[in-house]
């Protein structure tokens, strides 16, 4: 036997015998979503084995937070899915609050499920248009990032920034969110809704995107609990599992909304589950904009957050406050504390070891996105090259967070 024919599954070995084509798809390629290198073995067309191959992007995050104070750590954490910056800010800051212990105000908690929805609505409108730029669909691309940069607007009338903002912080938010821009948010989310008719006018009913995305990659539930993947993947594949039901954080289960599930567990359901968790995501900053109360966005733990400017020219101690914070950073007691949200790509997490200084001995991320790789030769192997770029877009990977 070859060293090609290893590799068959069992319904493929009597053609062992055949030769086999080596094909690299990537690490540049337009449909891999980023640096991802696949490398395809083809008896013609169909996909015999696939193997993923990773770590062209060398950022090394991880290891960077261990030079940072905490507060300089959340920067980093923008970077490592840069379509999910606020979410990674939120998970990050979760953790660490964790391990301090710290309140935070009503007003921030609800700002950040705000926050975190608006960002989920932004990073799903970028998997239907590049999904259906990756099937040859132009039009729905134009369509989703003409609403994606009026999110994108809001972020940068908040902090100055469009999309590493940096804006949830441990201890709170950096600021508060004026109202004109909350009354913005809310008049966008009126819209929102027919918006999302339109894309699924253009997609959903089309026989050539059909045609393209059901029964391809398709996944099982106890093949996608066996491979670990989460988020709108596992649910595709009938599983209804959503940490903000399962494992909430941030008052979720204190909101009214649905957990979206496929039927089949394809590229279609995968797609489905995606525009229906939009819809749930409108609902939600609905619900977090009627809510809103008046307040603080920051803890009153002064060793967490800095006092008010106002503070510093009246109160020595507020000036040591912020002179040890901004010098020596936030000092967590020593241990170790893991959070876990609900990112667009699935389970998302840091897992923080203090040794009691101003920084982390240890920072661990739990990406979605690497998880979620792991289910791509399973889903490609057996089908048509063609039908790759069906299933790499059916997953939406970042690498950003799988070569951390």
């Amino acid at each position: 036997m070859t060293s090609d024919a290893r590799h068959l599954t069992p319904d493929t070995r009597e053609q062992s015998e055949r030769e086999l084509l080596t094909v690299n798809m990537g690490p540049q390629h337009p449909s891999t979503h980023g640096v991802l290198r696949l490398e395809l073995q083809l008896d013609g067309e169909v996909v015999v084995h696939c193997r993923p191959v990773i770590g062209y992007l060398h950022t090394g995050i991880e290891k960077t937070f261990e030079a940072k104070t905490y507060v300089q750590g959340v920067v980093l954490t923008d970077r490592m899915d840069y379509l999910n910056p606020l979410g990674n800010n939120l998970a990050y800051a979760l953790s660490i609050e964790k391990l301090i212990g710290c309140e935070i105000p009503e007003r921030a908690t609800v700002l950040r499920v705000l926050l975190a929805e608006f960002t989920r609505i932004a990073s799903h409108l970028m998997f239907v248009g590049s999904m259906a730029l990756d099937l040859g669909a132009s039009s729905p691309f134009l369509y989703v990032w003409r609403e994606r940069e009026k999110i994108l607007d809001f972020f940068e009338r908040m902090s100055g920034v469009r999309m590493m903002t940096s804006f949830i912080r441990p201890g709170g938010l950096v600021s508060d969110v004026e109202p004109a821009i909350v009354a913005d948010m809310s008049r966008f989310l009126d819209e929102m809704p027919a918006y999302i008719d339109s894309y699924e006018e253009l997609l959903t009913a089309n026989p050539i995107f059909r045609e393209r995305t059901e029964g391809v990659g398709t996944l099982s539930a106890d093949e996608a609990l066996d491979l670990a993947v989460t988020g709108p993947i596992l649910r595709a594949s009938t599983i209804a599992l959503d940490l903000r039901k399962s494992n909430p954080y941030c008052g979720y289960d204190s909101y009214a909304f649905e957990i979206p599930t496929g039927t089949v567990g394809d590229c279609y359901d995968r797609y489905l589950v995606r525009v229906a968790e939009m819809r749930e995501s409108v609902k939600l900053c609905r619900q977090a904009i009627d809510r809103l109360p008046e307040g603080s966005v920051r803890t009153e733990d002064r060793k967490v957050m800095p006092p008010p400017r106002e503070e510093l020219a009246k109160s020595m101690e507020a000036v040591i406050h912020h002179f040890k914070l901004w010098t020596e950073g936030i000092k967590p007691p020593a241990g170790e504390a893991y959070v876990g949200v609900e990112s667009p790509r699935g389970e998302l997490g840091f897992f923080v070891v203090s040794d009691g200084t101003g920084r982390p001995v240890r920072v661990h991320e739990r990406a979605p996105s690497f998880a979620n790789l792991q289910a791509l030769p399973k889903l490609t192997e057996g089908g048509a090259v063609a039908d790759v770029v069906a299933c790499i877009a059916s997953l939406d990977p970042i690498m950003g967070e799988v070569d951390r």
